[in-house]
């Protein structure tokens, strides 16, 4: 075989394994920082059900204070 096709072959060979492992590198990558995003998501969506269940038991708390104030001012009704 000539030197050029010994030469081009090798080049391929080289281009070849540079661009697999630039793409495995950039696909480990971009695995891991999904990775992470799904993280941050998570620990979003369960403080948003933790809001949502403190936000629930706020309005039950609300409401029983109303219930109490109404009771308070009807004893204080019946007493005069």
């Amino acid at each position: 075989m000539s030197e050029n096709i010994i030469i081009a072959l090798l080049s391929l060979v080289g281009t070849l394994t540079g661009t697999f492992a630039g793409i495995m590198a950039t696909s480990k990558l971009s695995n891991y920082r999904i990775g992470q995003l799904e993280e941050k998501v998570e620990k979003h969506n369960q403080i948003v059900d933790r809001t949502y269940i403190l936000e629930k038991h706020s309005a039950v708390i609300d409401e029983e204070i109303k219930v109490v104030n109404h009771r308070i001012d009807d004893l204080e009704e019946f007493h005069k």
